[in-house]
């Protein structure tokens, strides 16, 4: 392993990764200055069984309309989100733990799963592309934030045998990208995961005291 990727798959990452999560206790500190007003309806419900259905409401695909009329797009969300957390799961392993990717069966259940994101995020993308009605309320920002996953996603592919010994351009653009991403998404439409906990609660608390 040369000495650019070694720092690359530490010091750069570990930087990146500090830069996202000073970005993200700012945005926190920030989005705590706005105290929610207690409810002045009369109680009907109960808010503590509201937070939970609403939370876990990500498990429910019967409980929204979309999911409900389209299981596929459920489907895709499922597949999208599992190549995600792979992708990223593998940017820890192959700087920390690369014995694992060791184990030919655990590469192919890592490409298999992020292969999976990347064909979801085509999909996602021609969609937003080819409907006029997906299109029209789509900003630069969609198109970015899934551009740079599909890239991510094939990037990591390539780079999850971890055969620096043979070739390091796939793990060289695998962690470029890594970096790069931890320092776009608290600034695009990706960083939605980080609202969605207090969103869900303050969704869920409201409709569960109306009951």
């Amino acid at each position: 392993m040369s000495g650019f990727l070694r720092i690359l798959e530490n010091e750069v990452q570990l930087v990146a990764l500090l830069f996202l999560v000073f970005v993200y206790l700012f945005r926190l500190v920030w989005l705590f200055k706005f105290r929610s007003r207690k409810e002045r309806t009369f109680p009907v419900g109960k808010e503590g069984r509201g937070i939970t259905r609403s939370l876990m409401n990500v498990a429910m695909p019967w409980g929204m309309e979309s999911t409900r009329k389209n299981p596929g797009f459920y489907v895709q969300f499922v597949i999208f989100h599992i190549g995600v957390a792979a992708a990223i799961a593998a940017s820890f392993i192959i700087p920390y733990w690369p014995s694992l990717l060791e184990i030919k069966a655990v590469v192919r259940l890592f490409q298999v799963a992020i292969a999976g994101g990347l064909i979801v995020g085509l999909l996602r993308l021609y969609r937003r592309i080819a409907q006029p009605r997906i299109r029209l309320i789509s900003t630069p920002d969609d198109y970015l934030s899934l551009i740079f996953m599909i890239l991510f996603f094939a990037a990591a592919v390539l780079a999850v045998p971890n055969e620096s010994k043979t070739a390091e351009w796939p793990l060289i653009l695998f962690f470029g990208l890594t970096a790069f991403l931890l320092i776009f998404v608290p600034f695009s439409k990706i960083s939605h995961y980080l609202y969605y906990p207090f969103g869900r609660y303050f969704f869920g608390r409201t409709l569960g005291h109306r009951g």
